[in-house]
């Protein structure tokens, strides 16, 4: 492995956990304490946008290096012929599963604080971000499995 790959590679696999970190701690801790009212719409909405930015570059990231990963390590018939190339693409599914689902939960979130509430649109976010914490462990679980086919 030649020294831009492994930087690509450990790019790839901070940003996989920073972003997968970052969406079940915002279920986990944050919505929840938003939806009892124990949080203000300021802090709220200033964990949003981080969790956006998170988000959002991550999901830029993740595609570059994934990209360069999978054209460098695949062709076409192991990408879509063998178990670590359907791992591969299974993860492209999951990553734009778990994009779009934090994108829409952010933006209800948002589209909430922009009325000065803060528990309606927590609750409302809620579901979207369950959902996506759930599609980050399988991503995680994923990427684990992959690793387990390379050694």
């Amino acid at each position: 492995m030649t020294l831009v790959d492994a930087a690509i590679y450990a790019t790839h696999l901070v940003f996989a956990g920073l972003w997968s970190g970052t969406v079940l701690f915002t279920s986990y801790a944050v919505v929840p304490t938003a939806m009892n009212g124990d949080m203000q719409g300021s802090a709220l909405e200033a964990i949003t946008g981080k969790l956006r930015t998170v988000s959002r570059l991550s999901s830029v990231l993740l595609l570059l290096t994934g990209g360069h990963l999978a054209a460098t390590r695949y062709t076409g018939e192991t990408l879509f012929g063998t178990g670590r190339g359907h791992l591969v693409l299974g993860m492209v599914v999951l990553w734009f599963a778990l994009a779009a689902l934090v994108e829409i939960g952010a933006s209800k979130l948002a589209d909430g604080l922009a009325q000065q509430k803060v528990r309606q649109p927590a609750a409302d976010a809620r579901p979207l971000l369950l959902a996506a914490s759930v599609v980050a462990v399988l991503l995680l679980v994923n990427a684990g499995a992959l690793l387990g086919l390379y050694y």
